[in-house]
């Protein structure tokens, strides 16, 4: 069996292969004679981790391949063709690999179950310049503003289509003496008040005032119309004029960069669950696979604590 291991080489001589095949090797003759798999299969689903790794940059070690957030991150956005229950293998596998190779269970945890539904990715940097250009390029001035507030509700407060959608105008309140911080107030059935993160004050509070004063109980967002139903935003954004380089626009979307900036910024997670509106964390699971892995040295230092 071990020389079976020693002459693996997947098909196709990949890219990288070369960085990580000695690697691969080593933890699959450490783990085959503990775990109930053949060889091939530990390989196999192993080579396609350190592959993804390889490509995102990270250190050739399977210490780092094999840590939670990898794994996720690779089952989410790393195997995109295959199906649910070959990911849920993939998954089990390497989860077993990492038991190996770290140590009991994962160090970092207890993963999230995964889910069938793909996650809401985040935009990136580009994609976002790229949406901000398209909305301030629209006909006409109710377009503009429209998709403006559209994304400052979701880059700024992490709010969903149906919050959206029935923020008044008087929901958004500036604190007085407080640098010019906007608090936007949201309704049932997740009632709470959210601080606007500071790129997106600005916006909020024009898009606030731009509307007439005597009529402050009026819809922030399309507020010449008085009937809000599930397609609300929908049909608001099937009313603009599209860019063929530019990602539409999607509220989940949004709300998923958010909570990436939050958790990134090494948020408490109990202000990221009340500002989120969530009673648990596994509505916050998804997010996980797009958040930066954290190198193994930084992440023995956190989990130890201080002296």
């Amino acid at each position: 069996m071990s020389q079976r291991i020693d002459s693996y080489r997947p098909a196709g001589s990949p890219a990288g292969w070369s960085r990580v095949g000695d690697e691969v090797r080593r933890v699959v003759r450490l783990a085959d004679p503990l775990l109930p798999y053949q060889a091939r299969e530990l390989l196999s689903v192993l080579t396609q981790l350190a592959l993804f790794c390889n490509g995102e940059g990270l250190p050739g070690k399977a210490e780092v391949w094999l840590s939670r957030e990898a794994i996720e991150r690779f089952i989410a956005v790393g195997c995109p063709t295959v199906s649910d229950s070959t990911r849920g293998n993939y998954r089990s596998r390497l989860l077993r690999l990492s038991e190996v190779v770290l140590g009991g269970e994962c160090r970092t945890g207890k993963p999230a179950k995964l889910s069938a539904s793909t996650p809401k990715s985040p935009y990136s940097r580009t994609e976002l310049a790229d949406l901000w250009g398209w909305a301030s390029g629209q006909p006409t001035e109710e377009l503009r503003w429209g998709c403006k507030t559209l994304m400052a509700l979701g880059l700024g407060v992490g709010l969903d289509s149906p919050e959206a959608m029935h923020v008044r105008v008087h929901d958004v309140r500036r604190t007085p003496g407080d640098g010019g911080s906007v608090v936007v107030v949201t309704r049932q059935p997740r009632k709470r008040e959210i601080l606007c993160r500071r790129p997106w004050e600005g916006v909020l509070a024009a898009a606030a005032d731009r509307l007439d004063t005597t009529g402050n109980a009026r819809y922030l967002f399309r507020p010449n119309c008085y009937s809000r139903g599930s397609n609300t935003v929908t049909n608001f954004l099937d009313r603009t004029q599209p860019s063929p380089h530019v990602p539409r626009l999607a509220m989940g979307r949004l709300r998923s960069n958010w909570l990436v900036e939050l958790f990134e910024e090494r948020l408490p997670i109990t202000v990221i669950v009340a500002a989120a509106g969530v009673d648990t964390l596994h509505g916050l699971s998804r997010i996980l696979p797009f958040l930066r892995a954290v190198p193994a040295e930084e992440a023995a230092r956190l989990l130890r604590g201080g002296q």
